[in-house]
C-alpha cells in the first residue's frame, strides 16, 4: 500500500467516528496523530502563526532564552516539526539533534537549514527514542506532550536521555482550570478550527483536533505534578498568553536527589 493510500485510507476511518472517539484508546490516538500530521505538515507554520495571531515564534523563543543553551550544550528538540526550536537553539551555538514523528516535517525543516552548522533531523517517535541514557544536556518540544498517546511514557523517556541536572522545557496549550474560561476557550479553538480546516483541508474536523486533545490533557498543574514524578526537580510552568498556554521547565534529578527520595 502506497503512503497515501494508508493515509486516505486512515482518513476516512476517522471521519467515520468522532474525534473524540477515534483518540480514546492508546493505539487509536497514535494511528490518528500520524495521520493528521503527516495531512497538514504544509500547513503546519501556516496554522502556527494564524492559530498563535503570529505569537509562536516568540514564544519559542521565550522557551529557548529560559533553556539558555550555550556552546557545547547537547540538545534534543522533540516534535520538532519544521524545526522552529531546533534552529534558535542551534544558533546558540548548540549541538542539536531534532526528531519529529512525521516523515514530511522533516523533509520541510531540512528545506529551511541555511548556510553553516544546521541540527541534525531525523524521524522518530519520543515515546521510544533511539537515544542511550543520559545522552543530552537539555530537551525541548512544542506542542509535542499534548500529542503522544501515553503522557507518563513520553515524560519518562524526556528524563532518561537527559543527563543528571539536565534541563527539559514544553510549550504547549495548556487546559483552563476555570470551567467558564475553559469553556469558552475550546469552543473557540473548535470554532476557528473548523473554519481553517474547511479553507485549507476542505475538512472541518482537521483542526477540531486541538481542543478535543486539551479536553483530554491534565493541564499545566498535571504535567508539572508528572514530571515531579517521574525523575524532574525543581518543576514550574511559566503562564503565556494570560494561562492559554504554559512553557513548563524541569530539570532531571541528580544522582544524590534520587538517593535522598
Amino acid at each position: 500500500m502506497t503512503v497515501g493510500l494508508a493515509i486516505t485510507r486512515e482518513l476516512s476511518i476517522g471521519n467515520s467516528m468522532s474525534i473524540h472517539e477515534a483518540i480514546a484508546t492508546l493505539e487509536g490516538k497514535r494511528r490518528y496523530v500520524r495521520t493528521l500530521f503527516a495531512t497538514i505538515a504544509d500547513r503546519y507554520d501556516l496554522i502556527t502563526v494564524l492559530l498563535s495571531y503570529g505569537q509562536d515564534r516568540r514564544w519559542k523563543r521565550r522557551l529557548v532564552d529560559l533553556a539558555a543553551p550555550g556552546p557545547g550544550t547537547r540538545a534534543l528538540d522533540l516534535a520538532t516539526g519544521t524545526g522552529d526550536i531546533a534552529f534558535v537553539v542551534g544558533a546558540r551555538h548548540a549541538r542539536v539533534v531534532a526528531l519529529d514523528l512525521t516523515w514530511r516535517m522533516i523533509e520541510l525543516a531540512r528545506r529551511k537549514a541555511g548556510q553553516g552548522p544546521s541540527p541534525f533531523f531525523l524521524v522518530g517517535d519520543m515515546t521510544a527514542l533511539p537515544f542511550a541514557s543520559g545522552s543530552f544536556d537539555l530537551v525541548t518540544t512544542g506542542y509535542g506532550l499534548r500529542n503522544v498517546p501515553d503522557l507518563g511514557v513520553a515524560i519518562d523517556e524526556i528524563a532518561r536521555v537527559l543527563k543528571p541536572g539536565g534541563q527539559a522545557l514544553s510549550l504547549d496549550f495548556d487546559r483552563p482550570a476555570n470551567a467558564f474560561v475553559r469553556f469558552w476557550y475550546l469552543a473557540y479553538l473548535a470554532l476557528v478550527g473548523s473554519v481553517l480546516g474547511w479553507i485549507l483541508h476542505r475538512d472541518p474536523d482537521t483542526y477540531r483536533y486541538i481542543p478535543a486533545s486539551i479536553r483530554r490533557y491534565p493541564g499545566a498543574a498535571g504535567v508539572a505534578w508528572l514530571m515531579e514524578q517521574r525523575g524532574f526537580s525543581r518543576v514550574r510552568h511559566h503562564r503565556v498568553l494570560g494561562g492559554l498556554m504554559a512553557i513548563h521547565q524541569g530539570y532531571r534529578k541528580s544522582e544524590f536527589e534520587e538517593l535522598r527520595n
